[in-house]
């Protein structure tokens, strides 16, 4: 429904779609901006959001690597 929105705020906001917020409740005033200009001012009064980056933990990362030092994970 909101596809163009989403769309014209990752371009907006200069991040993937996958990272837009639409606010659930004002799907209404959201559906009638369909210009960047509009997109910017819904950004401004925080109707759209840019979601935070997911954490990408190296936790596991750093357990295999103790692990190979110790030989493990080697295949023999």
């Amino acid at each position: 429904m909101l596809r163009l929105q989403k769309r014209l705020a990752s371009s907006v906001l200069r991040c993937g779609k996958k990272k837009v917020w639409l606010d659930p409740n004002e799907t209404n005033e959201i559906a009638n901006a369909n210009s960047r200009q509009q997109i910017r001012k819904l950004v401004k009064d925080g109707l759209i959001i840019k979601k935070p980056v997911t954490v990408h933990s190296r936790a596991r990362c750093r357990k295999n690597t103790l692990a190979r030092r110790k030989g493990r994970h080697m295949g023999i």
